[in-house]
């Protein structure tokens, strides 16, 4: 299931740009103001909900922070449990993690180890608000998987097709973007 011209244009329309963020040359893709109109975002999480409501998913893991939003927002939704993927020290309890790199570094990013205990094989849906270079949907996708569970789907409100990430994680699980920019 894909959306319509008309749930595209209602999302794309309520997405910001904003030029020069977090440095010059960049343009931001600011969701908050989809999340502020109530139509963009009943739009949404309806489209998620048709369209993941026949996957017989067990869980929905968010990546951190804005996937929360979205993921745990569909884990009610459609019965299911919702896992955090949280940057490095910031879950409670003993984790696995997967580091990844960035322009200027390497960051982490951390699951419970018990996250998806008690259904073997547990079939899990990723998501986030953006992919670009991929890595901490990469790193997020390899955490899933390591723990016994498996990705089935990798979901994002954007896809920047013009950096590799989504080809990337193509080669890992299945990548569905919303809206796609090239």
């Amino acid at each position: 299931m894909t959306l319509s011209s008309t749930e595209r244009k209602i999302l794309e329309d309520s997405i910001r740009d904003i030029k020069d963020f977090p440095k010059p040359g960049i343009v931001f893709k600011d969701i908050t103001t989809l999340l502020n109109d109530k139509k963009a975002y009943g739009v949404l999480m309806n489209h998620l909900y048709q369209r993941y409501k026949e996957y017989d998913l067990d869980y929905i893991a968010g990546i951190d922070a804005r996937g929360f939003i979205f993921g745990a927002a569909l884990a009610q939704m459609l019965g299911l449990g919702f896992v955090p993927i949280r940057k490095k020290g910031k879950l409670p309890y003993t984790t696995i993690s997967e580091k990844y790199s960035l322009e200027y570094g390497i960051d982490e990013v951390e699951v419970h180890i018990d996250a998806f205990s008690g259904i073997e094989n547990a079939r899990v849906l990723i998501i986030d608000d953006l992919i670009a270079t991929g890595g901490t949907a990469n790193a997020a996708t390899t955490l899933v998987n390591q723990t016994g569970a498996k990705c089935v789907e990798a979901c994002f409100i954007i896809g920047l097709t013009f950096l590799e990430g989504i080809k990337t994680l193509e080669e890992k699980t299945d990548v569905y973007s919303l809206i796609e920019v090239h």
